[in-house]
Order: C-alpha cells, then sequence, then structure tokens
C-alpha cells in the first residue's frame, strides 16, 4: 500500500513538472537545492507550493513556513492563480 502511494506521489509529480514546463516558457525548469530554497525565501517575488500527497502533507512534521499547498491532480485548477513574473518554486518531498 505504502509503495502504491509512493508511486502514485511520484507520477503526480511529474505530471506536475512537465505541466509546468509547459507554462515555463523559455527559461524551464531549474533544480535547486535545499541550501538554495532557503536563501531564496527571503525574495518578495517567490511563491512555494507544496504539492505532496495528502497523506505525506497531513503525517509530516516539516513544512516550508508560508508554502501553499495545493493537489497536484487539479493543476489545471491553480496553475493560472500564479504571475509569471514570480518565481515558483514546487516541492514533493
Amino acid at each position: 500500500m505504502r509503495r502504491s502511494i509512493f508511486a502514485s506521489t511520484l507520477l503526480a509529480c511529474l505530471i506536475l513538472i512537465f505541466a509546468a514546463s509547459l507554462f515555463g516558457g523559455e527559461e524551464g525548469i531549474t533544480l535547486i537545492s535545499k541550501d538554495q530554497l532557503k536563501e531564496e525565501l527571503t525574495q518578495p517575488d517567490i511563491i512555494v507550493i507544496d504539492v505532496r500527497a495528502n497523506h505525506d502533507w497531513d503525517s509530516s512534521h516539516w513544512k516550508i513556513k508560508g508554502a501553499q499547498r495545493q493537489v497536484p491532480a487539479e493543476d489545471k485548477e491553480w496553475m493560472g492563480k500564479y504571475s509569471k513574473d514570480q518565481k515558483i518554486v514546487l516541492y514533493c518531498a
């Protein structure tokens, strides 16, 4: 059961990354480390979106302060509400 949840979460994250690349323009997607993200969190133009599965979100002791929670499977509903002028960080740990 746990393996199935992991596989589903991984697939949803990959789909979300692919969808984000369609909206990402010429810059595309850049992978960053947690240390790079820590430095960037002070920037006013950054949006952090947590796209972990509900189970992982609910059971997690660690959440990035200020991160917005979005469901990966509903990306078409929420993707357009974010400005393309802002740096958007998606994470699914």
